[in-house]
């Protein structure tokens, strides 16, 4: 049978929550401003009304017992929850959380829905700052990040928000004025713009059927807004990222000439430290930041 809100020992059970964490009836007594008398009365009260055991006594230590090792971990996620909820809502105190973002992502997705954060959560304080690549715990200087990769952090809680591919890019201007482009191997007659290296483009001529091609006019560029900026200049032909550039196709700001898609092994990914959702802000930007990519990805 359930117990009645009204019944449960709501302060006795803030006390065991003291006394399990510190492993002691003194220090829980100091933290909660009473006599360790007072602790140890109501644990065993506790005790009397559930006909359990919660601490096993010696004579100058505690240890916590099966149950009362089931209930401590069940009532120190009850009271962080509570206090985290009272924090995020006291007027007070408003919640921040950074967050680290490549251009690319944070220009082309998270930017846009920011306004929509803000107001679906508006005691939540959103930073964002510019991300690098992490390859470990000790790169991470915000709260949660957004990087590309393998999904293989160590010490890091890696959660995929969305896959991506590669196509060529281009602006409709340079199209009409460029020649013909009815086939990738024209693109050799093209000025072609790489971002970081070559790779990718290679892997997308070996995919589209023309391993060899050697465009005549090539430039590497290492920062991908940049990319995209020359792109619309009319300055060459890029990989754009799908699907976070279909919006500037069906707007008609860019060009995709071709269907022919490279899929890479990498993907984008959110990142935290291990245990970061505990902070209950941390966990709600986190959650809605995945279901926002699961819609995006549905649409």
């Amino acid at each position: 049978m359930a117990i009645p809100t009204r019944r449960l020992p709501l302060t006795a059970l803030r006390t065991f929550e003291a006394a399990a964490r510190h492993l002691s009836f003194k220090h829980a007594a100091e933290e909660l401003l009473v006599s360790a008398t007072t602790v140890s009365n109501q644990i065993r009260q506790l005790e009397k009304d559930w006909g359990c055991k919660l601490f096993h006594r010696h004579t100058r230590a505690v240890d916590l017992t099966d149950a009362g090792r089931s209930l401590a971990k069940v009532l120190s996620r009850a009271f962080e929850d509570i206090r985290a909820e009272v924090e995020l809502h006291s007027g007070a105190s408003r919640r921040t959380v950074t967050i680290a973002v490549g251009p690319i992502f944070g220009s082309r997705w998270l930017g846009p829905r920011l306004s929509k954060l803000a107001k679906e959560h508006p005691n939540i304080e959103l930073i964002v700052h510019h991300g690098g690549r992490i390859t470990s715990a000790a790169q991470m200087t915000t709260d949660i990040a957004v990087d590309w990769g393998m999904g293989d952090w160590k010490k890091l809680e890696a959660t995929k928000l969305m896959d991506v591919c590669y196509s060529p890019i281009v602006s409709p201007q340079l199209l009409e004025q460029g020649g013909m482009l009815s086939q990738p191997s024209d693109l050799v007659n093209w000025p072609i713009i790489h971002q970081h290296d070559r790779s990718e483009w290679r892997n997308w001529f070996a995919q589209a059927g023309c391993p060899n091609l050697q465009p005549e006019s090539e430039v590497v560029i290492v920062d991908s807004n940049m990319v995209q900026r020359a792109v619309k200049d009319g300055q060459g032909v890029a990989l754009g990222v799908f699907p976070l550039m279909d919006g500037d196709v069906e707007k008609g700001q860019l060009a995709k000439p071709f269907a022919i898609d490279l899929a890479p092994s990498r993907a984008f990914y959110l990142l935290t430290r291990n245990e970061a959702r505990k902070r209950k802000e941390l966990r709600i930007v986190c959650e809605w930041i995945e279901e926002q990519a699961r819609q995006f990805m549905q649409s």
